[in-house]
């Protein structure tokens, strides 16, 4: 099962200028090294089967022959291969010549696309030579004694999907025929280039292929000759690369002397499901397209086995190194903009949040912190309310009172022992049962004092629970569950470390970073069972609940995606291995499916919070699912893995 991945290839050959023999033979060995690593479809540089670089040597017939009989070379060594290869080569017609994309499969030409626009400023005079495809009316060309389909709006389809070709300069034009090609169909977009170096071109050229990628939510493989032309007047580095949807997935070492070729999967079902729900690309379709493409389709059935060369992020929504301090200041200013504003419009004048030393309620605090620091407001008008019940522990108990004094916020303390214990007599509930009940009225009473301290205060109750948990349903319904802004609603549980840490060591002083980093070293708990003979937290929530970094995985494949549980399962076994055994994954991959569906009524009525990055769970926006909703379909597929 390939799970809807596309194995794809840019080669960069060695090259001679003018020496159609030699390039051919090296276009062969790069297609039979591909094959063997199970590619579907390689892309080869512009007018590689000759050279970029021949200059007048275009207008000379042996060079056109030469090329046509290097074509025929390769359809012959490659017949029984079920591999596509598309080449550059010049090709002749009615006494014009094109610079053409040439597509082939199992000794056949299956179509040929030539250039739209041709450079002809600076170093560039392609239309010394060559005619563009706007100026030709023929849809067809004979070519190594075939009549072959020929033009600029030719999709190709495989059993996997479907691929268009555009050439160098054509991705520079206001509106590149990638766009049309995307908007008709094409998953994959094939770019044949001569793109010669220069100080700072190569970031504008990831920059421009990344942003085309996006645009037409496809994959784009670039691949741009290198070692071997002509260095006169330019140098040429030999670019392979492959991105999907704006993000790069492969590239190739530059300005290497030998041949490359650089491989990698571009996932096509996530592409489908990216433009089914972005209407903006449907409208496109409907305002945009006018002519019908030629579709021509191959004989590519893929019956190998997937062998995945991309790799994925264990942690998709924690970012790497300098980009992880930027996400952290992004995500933490959206948070704080979004309470001052909700702040400033019900004319609170507190800030109401419940701390219990964990990790969500700092961050919430944090925020608030920040908040108020903005807007001018003394941080005496957030109120911090300890509620020792009958799990709290030493550590966490002082971790929170340290912080909110080093703070400088409010401080108040109320027992929920007391209450509780009343409660359950009240309702004839045995204490010393540990049970839901036993859980949920703590919670209950917590939210219920910070509700009636925000009446007291004029204040509004900051929500701590994160996005995490939300998928879960991990909170007590119309307990933690409620509150009146929650900032850290769309914050995935993997993140929140990392921003409190980030805030820790960017805006704190030593007293409050201390405790802060201790707070980030604190295991996940929500406490409401007694500690252990020693102290300590007896009631982790991820040996209950499963490993937030599988659930944080899981959830970003799912819902950022749309994947299936079996296509999850997959990845998340090849990610996590050595980390995790498949069983652990399919044991809490299961409980992911089963909560997320019987927990959304918890979702449905989730009080407002801001989103923060691509994934959120808010009825009102970006997740409207009926609470009602069956997950048998989901939990089968699990079951039978």
């Amino acid at each position: 099962m390939n799970y809807g991945y596309v194995k794809v290839a840019a080669a960069v050959p060695r090259v001679k200028v003018a020496d159609c023999k030699f390039n051919a033979s090296e276009i062969e060995k790069e297609i039979i090294i591909a094959d063997g690593k199970g590619v579907q479809i390689i892309a080869f540089p512009e007018l590689c089967i000759t050279g970029y670089t021949c200059g007048d040597l275009f207008a000379q017939q042996l060079l056109l022959e030469e090329a046509e009989m290097g074509l025929i070379q390769i359809l012959n060594n490659t017949r029984q291969m079920d591999i596509i290869s598309i080449l550059g080569m010049p090709v002749a017609l009615n006494g014009v010549l094109l610079n053409a994309a040439v597509v082939i499969q199992k000794g056949r030409v299956l179509g040929v696309v030539p250039k739209t626009y041709l450079p002809n400023y600076k170093e560039f005079y392609e239309k010394r030579w060559f005619t563009s495809a706007c100026d030709v009316a023929e849809n067809s060309v004979r070519l190594c004694g075939q009549i072959i389909p020929m033009g600029r709006d030719l999709l190709f389809e495989t059993a996997d999907t479907t691929f268009g070709v555009e050439i160098c300069e054509d991705l520079w034009a206001p509106i590149p025929p990638s766009s049309t090609l995307a908007l008709q169909g094409a998953e994959i977009l094939f770019n044949l280039s001569a793109d010669n170096e220069g100080i700072g071109k190569h970031n504008y050229l990831r920059s421009l292929i990344s942003q085309q990628s996006a645009r037409c939510i496809a994959g784009y493989v670039f691949s741009s000759c290198g070692f071997g032309e002509s260095t006169t007047d330019v140098v040429f580095a030999g670019n392979g690369l492959i991105y999907e949807n704006g993000t790069l997935l492969a590239a190739n070492e530059r300005f290497s002397f030998e041949g490359q070729v650089v491989i990698s999967e571009i996932d096509v079902e996530h592409l489908r499901t990216e433009r089914r729900v972005n209407t903006t690309f449907a409208a496109c379709h409907a305002n945009c397209v006018s002519a019908l493409p030629v579709r021509i389709s191959t004989e590519y059935v893929n019956s190998r086995d997937l062998n995945l060369t991309r790799t994925f992020e264990p942690h998709p929504f924690v970012p790497q190194g300098i980009a992880l301090d930027e996400r952290c200041e992004e995500v933490f200013s959206i948070q704080v903009s979004g309470l001052a504003q909700r702040l400033v419009h019900t004319k609170a004048k507190s800030a109401v949040i419940g701390i219990s030393g964990g990790l969500d309620s700092t961050l919430a605090l944090l925020v608030c912190v920040k908040t108020f620091d903005k807007l001018g407001w003394s941080r005496q008008g957030i109120v911090g309310v300890t509620m020792p019940g009958f799990g709290t522990t030493d550590r966490t108990y002082t971790n929170a009172i340290d912080l909110m004094n080093s703070l400088g916020v409010t401080v108040r303390e109320v027992s929920i022992k007391e209450a509780c214990i009343q409660h359950f007599k009240d309702i004839d509930h045995d204490v010393h049962v540990h049970d839901v009940v036993y859980e949920n009225a703590q919670a209950r009473e917590r939210t219920q004092i910070l509700m009636d301290i925000a009446n007291q205060t004029w204040g509004m109750v900051i929500g701590t629970g994160d996005l995490s948990e939300l998928a879960l349903g991990w909170a007590t319904y119309n307990g933690d569950h409620m509150s009146m802004y929650g900032v850290n609603a769309s914050v995935p549980k993997t993140l929140v470390k990392h921003l409190v840490k980030w805030v820790a060591e960017h805006d704190m002083d030593d007293a409050s970073r201390a405790t802060l980093l201790d707070i980030v070293d604190t295991p996940i708990s929500p406490e409401l069972i007694p500690a252990d003979e020693n102290g300590n937290i007896q009631q982790i929530t991820e040996d209950l609940v499963g490993p937030y970094e599988l659930h944080d995985f899981f959830l970003y494949y799912f819902l950022r995606c749309g994947f299936r549980p079996s296509k999850i399962f997959f990845l998340a076994a090849h990610t996590f291995k050595g980390m995790y055994d498949e069983e652990t994954i399919k044991k809490w991959l299961q409980t992911f499916c089963r909560r997320f569906f019987n927990q959304q009524f918890k979702r449905s009525c989730l009080p407002d919070g801001p989103k923060v990055g691509s994934i959120s769970l808010s009825p009102r926006g970006d997740w409207r699912m009926p609470s009602d909703a069956s997950s048998e379909m989901w939990l089968r597929e699990v079951e039978g893995l």
